[in-house]
């Protein structure tokens, strides 16, 4: 069977631009790789490339039973008011994604990753959204144990659906 993409890149990444790609090539991966889980990090996901067709598209591929995706940020808010074709997605999947809301962590320590199995993204300076990604496990192991110590500490938020009186 012949890959369609080439491997997701390894190394450091520098600006908005490449931040932004990666996101994407990340979920086109996780699609075609059929990804078990997924954890995304950050503090709002403004800079995520959430609203995009394509992004969609590919969650909408990646979406099988047994898949689980969190969300792990300080506020959902932006992604409520800048990501309508995501927050559509999020809600005919609930099923799958479990969003978490952390207060413990200030918004501007709050990490910035895609963590998977498989593959890691970090983003380290948020100003100028430069980071590193990767697959050696011990990458992947640390940014799991410092995404599961949030998560410990976080509630659930951003229902799928919002119950009026």
């Amino acid at each position: 069977m012949t890959e369609s993409h080439p491997p997701l890149p390894e190394g450091k990444f520098e600006g908005l631009t490449a931040f932004a790609q990666l996101v994407r090539d990340a979920l086109a991966c996780a699609a075609q790789e059929g990804w078990s889980q997924m954890v995304w990090s950050d503090a709002n996901f403004l800079d995520w490339p959430l609203r995009e067709k394509a992004v969609v598209e590919s969650l909408q591929a990646w979406s099988r039973s047994g898949r689980r995706l969190v969300l792990l940020a300080h506020r959902f808010d932006e992604v409520q008011r800048h990501h309508a074709r995501f927050v559509q997605w999020r809600n005919t999947w609930d099923h799958l994604v479990e969003c978490r809301v952390c207060k413990q962590v200030d918004a501007s320590e709050f990490p910035c990753a895609l963590w998977s199995p498989h593959w890691v993204m970090r983003r380290l300076d948020l100003e100028r959204s430069t980071g590193v990604t990767g697959y050696e496990p011990q990458r992947r192991v640390l940014l799991k144990e410092e995404l599961e110590e949030c998560r410990r500490q976080s509630s659930p938020g951003f229902p799928s659906t919002i119950l009026g009186l």
